[in-house]
């Protein structure tokens, strides 16, 4: 049965439960709030005889930082990976999709975790183990911090990719979220694949195109 009730993070409880189950899987994503481009979410499993020190948000780290502990953690722990693309975002609502590809990067880890914390306030149906969601648990809990940066360091070399497939948005500066610079790329030039036509700012634009566009046909 998985747990749903949100909890506090606590360093000491977090602590004792390594130390009788160490194969507890923290989960994260990033990518929630952007406008375009696929939400991933990440488990990671530590290993206590490899310790990884300064893991937390990865919000609060700087990019050389997070990019070190990045590599840290694929070579010290057990890591896997869920993607939602952004028609499946449109599709299913960023909460499912969301849930999805937490369920996807727990289903991947080489090994059976047997507790899964989740940051935020809710844990994915139908996973394989007992489950907590531990609100602001990225920067309590050193798994679901390592997953933070798991999350967040993929996400953005996606977008820094996806920058080179559609040039004139500014995508591996903003990632996709909802800058003014973006707002106004995405009224001049249109929605790309990767946006979410969902999302209300990439709405109003393809209308407001598709009403310019009439109105020339007219």
């Amino acid at each position: 049965m998985n747990a749903t009730v949100p909890q506090k993070g606590n360093h000491s409880l977090n602590a004792a439960a390594r130390r009788s189950s160490p194969r507890i899987a923290g989960v994260d994503e990033a990518g929630r709030g952007p406008l375009a481009g696929p939400v991933v979410a990440a488990a990671v499993i530590l290993d206590p005889a490899r310790p990884i020190d300064g893991l937390g948000d990865s919000k609060a780290l700087s990019e050389p930082r997070r990019l070190a502990l990045y590599a840290l953690i694929r070579e010290r722990a057990w890591v896997g990976v869920g993607i939602a693309e952004p028609a499946e975002i449109d599709r299913l609502n960023i909460l499912h999709a969301t849930m999805a590809a937490m369920a996807r990067a727990v289903g991947r880890l080489a090994v059976s975790p047997a507790l899964v914390r989740v940051d935020g306030n809710r844990v994915p149906p139908g996973l394989p183990c007992p489950a907590e969601a531990i609100i602001k648990g990225d920067a309590t809990d050193a798994s679901i911090g390592a997953a933070s940066i798991i999350a967040k360091t993929i996400r953005d070399a996606l977008m820094t990719n996806a920058a080179q497939r559609f040039p004139g948005y500014g995508l591996a500066g903003h990632k996709g979220y909802p800058s003014p610079a973006h707002r106004a790329a995405l009224n001049e030039l249109g929605a790309t694949p990767i946006h979410r036509r969902s999302y209300a700012p990439v709405r109003a634009a393809l209308e407001s195109r598709f009403s310019t566009d009439a109105n020339r046909c007219g």
